[in-house]
């Protein structure tokens, strides 16, 4: 039968994340199918464990698989008790109604067990799972408190103690999560004082492998589950889990293995469909995985992560609509569904239309203001859009919540250098935001140690404030993330050759048309048109081979394309009424000109030398104009590889001129406020300043 009544208002209380596992706990409880009426077989029968530990993991093993999957009570040849030794009517009524899935009138039946004797541990144990199941979280704690207090020896409560705290964690709640770890410990301590009273207390294992789970212990967890696993082979839900865990490992064969021992031990466990679809769509069997999650999907229509899943199947079939119709059920189940929220505007982006991307994110964030996948995600989107500050914001609070996520660092740098490149009001050394920005990289290093991205990250940012940076000392990329990373990091110091071979390379390793289209999106972001413009090409040479509709790969190319174009003519446009701008001695809003110019395409080498004999002019009287100009001047030279040696000369002598003028201003030597008023004349600023001086002596 489907999930009803009671059971579906216990069911709502549960967040549906990417860790459906913990989710499923509760679910398995009353999930079935209405085929379950007879008697059941002994695997059927065991494999109510499946169903039952997760739903209250301090139900004992005898009696969680008590229970096929349904809401009555079945007869079977297992014992169906919760709880050992002689128990009283009222107890005996709460245990089948637990098992049954009927939490309310069961707590009811535990809650007259206790008024008849207070001091019954049975009574006090059942009516905390019969609570924590209905998610009644601190009401669950008191009883377990009580019980350990009648009884310190009563493993099902530190068990149940446990699944609280792991309960507690599916919130959006800041106050909460800011306690995640120490949660997660705590939860740990329970399951092992557990299996100290009792080490043969399969459900235990389960729990603590969930815990080791969250922590990001996958070993450990696939060991503790397999523990439970060896203590009863019947066990489905250990399956499940351990299968969901090895999904993330990489282990899809094994973990295929898992799902279908899973659903050979109960035909109807949707968990385990759900698994077998996941993997089968990481193997990319697109038909196999609709299949599974069709199955899952009919045993549990409230099941959000598989909504999700189906959607991601129908996207890469390249049906958008049916994929956005699954993730807007995904929603309707489950409000604060990140994932839809985030793949949802993954289809918007594909489509070329950002605005309505950052739309989907800015929904699920007005129901989840606390997800720190979604502020990533706003953030990405924002920098795209060139919304620096909306950017950097995201970034930031994504750091407030995870202290040293290296890819807000690397996204939050990336937006300070193109602000900084962008702007045209004298930040171009980010004297604003440099300290604060260099010390979340250097926290960042010091938790990601072998994250070359993060010191190319902190070598782009020096390179931006001015200060010497080797990148040859920072090792050679080994993957394309570190290639795109260190050809950012070129593109600060100016090093176009540099950083056009690795992008070249990060193109040519593009097997997909997705993947080029991602490489085209960042090299367009970073201004970097040429590799744009490679990128997207390649992108449509995949048109024929890919999963998603050739012509919707086509009409993208051509988007994408088209936006090259236009940065291309829009940075050309600028040069030209920079130059005129500056024919006619206006200089401020030549320099605004000449700096947008470049910032459009940083390839362009007029708009560099421009940029940098305007500034010499207007601004002799300020360092960082001057180190500004002297890095334009040098930016020219790179760009102009078949330039004379005597103009290369010429030119890399005004930079360390333009270097000089800096350090002295800075040293409190600035020119004379003569010379700076002839500034805009040229040389003649300096004559006139000459011949002051010969006067006055």
């Amino acid at each position: 039968m489907s999930i009803s009544g009671v059971a579906v208002e216990n069911v709502k209380h549960f967040v549906w994340r990417s860790s459906f596992p913990l989710a499923c706990l509760a679910l398995s409880l009353v999930m079935t199918s209405s085929a379950v009426q007879s008697k059941p077989t002994a695997s059927q029968t065991k494999s109510n464990l499946s169903s039952r530990t997760t739903g209250g993991a301090g139900v004992s093993q005898s009696a969680a698989r008590a229970l096929p999957l349904g809401t009555k009570v079945a007869n079977h040849g297992f014992r169906d008790r919760l709880f050992k030794g002689k128990l009283s009517a009222d107890v005996t009524s709460g245990e089948k109604l637990l098992l049954a899935g009927k939490y309310a009138e069961a707590q009811e039946a535990f809650r007259q067990g206790i008024n008849k004797n207070s001091k019954d541990t049975a009574a006090v144990t059942g009516m905390g799972l019969a609570l924590v199941l209905q998610f009644k979280l601190d009401a669950a704690d008191e009883k377990f408190a009580q019980a350990l207090k009648l009884d310190s020896k009563m493993p099902m409560a530190h068990v149940g103690q446990a699944l609280s705290k792991l309960y507690r964690l599916q919130t959006s709640n800041m106050n909460v999560l800011q306690q995640r770890n120490g949660m997660l410990s705590s939860a740990e301590a329970s399951c092992r004082t557990a299996l100290r009273l009792d080490p043969k207390l399969a459900e235990a294992y389960i729990v603590l492998g969930q815990v080791q789970k969250e922590q990001g212990r996958l070993n450990e967890a696939r060991s503790s589950l397999s523990q439970a696993i060896g203590m009863d082979s019947q066990y489905g839900t250990a399956f499940v889990q351990r299968g969901l865990i090895e999904l993330k490992t990489g282990d899809i064969a094994q973990a295929i293995s898992d799902f279908s021992e899973a659903i050979s031990l109960k035909s109807s466990n949707a968990a385990a469909h759900y698994g077998l679809g996941l993997a089968y769509l990481k193997q990319g069997q697109l038909d196999d995985a609709q299949k599974s999650l069709n199955t899952s999907i009919s045993l549990n229509k409230n099941s959000a992560p598989a909504h999700i899943a189906m959607g991601d199947v129908y996207r890469l079939q390249g049906n958008r609509v049916a994929a956005v119709n699954e993730y807007q059920k995904a929603i309707s189940i489950k409000a604060e569904s990140e994932e839809a929220y985030l793949r949802m505007s993954d289809i918007r982006e594909m489509r070329g239309d950002l605005e309505l991307a950052l739309a989907d994110v800015r929904s699920g964030l007005a129901l989840a203001p606390n997800s720190v996948d979604l502020h990533r995600r706003a953030a990405d989107i924002a920098l795209k859009l060139e919304k620096m500050d909306d950017a950097m914001k995201e970034y930031s609070l994504v750091l407030q919540y995870q202290p040293g996520d290296a890819a807000a660092v690397k996204g939050m740098t990336r937006a300070l250098v193109l602000k900084a490149q962008k702007d045209a009001d004298g930040a171009f050394f980010l004297s604003n935001n440099y300290e604060s920005a260099e010390g979340l990289i250097q926290q960042a290093i010091q938790m990601n140690p072998n994250d070359m991205e993060l010191r190319l990250a902190d070598a782009k940012l020096r390179a931006m404030s001015g200060k010497p940076v080797d990148l040859t000392q920072l090792g050679t990329p080994t993957n394309d993330a570190e290639r795109i990373a260190f050809a950012e990091a070129a593109l600060a110091q100016f090093k176009y050759q540099e950083a056009g071979q690795a992008m070249q390379t990060v193109i040519a390793n593009c097997t997909t048309a997705e993947q080029a289209f991602s490489v085209g999106d960042m090299a367009l972001m970073i201004r970097d048109l040429d590799s744009a413009e490679a990128a997207y090409k390649r992108a449509s040479s995949f048109g024929s081979g890919e999963k998603a509709d050739s012509q919707d790969v086509s009409a993208r190319a051509t988007r994408s394309l088209y936006r090259v174009s236009q940065a291309r003519d829009k940075a050309q446009q600028e040069l030209t009424m920079a130059k005129d701008l500056a024919s006619k001695k206006q200089y401020p809003s030549a320099i605004d000109k000449f700096r947008n110019a470049a910032y459009l395409n940083p390839r362009q080498s007029q708009a560099h030398l421009g940029l940098a004999e305007t500034l010499e002019k207007l601004f002799k009287n300020k360092a960082p104009s001057m180190r500004e100009a002297a890095l334009h001047y040098r930016a020219y030279v790179s760009l102009e590889p078949n330039m004379p040696e005597k103009q290369q000369e010429k030119f890399a002598k005004k930079a360390d001129k333009c270097d000089e003028i800096a350090y002295k201003i800075e040293q409190g030597k600035p020119p004379s406020k003569l010379s700076a008023v002839f500034a805009p004349f040229g040389t003649f600023a300096s004559k006139v300043e000459n011949g002051i001086k010969e006067l006055v002596k």
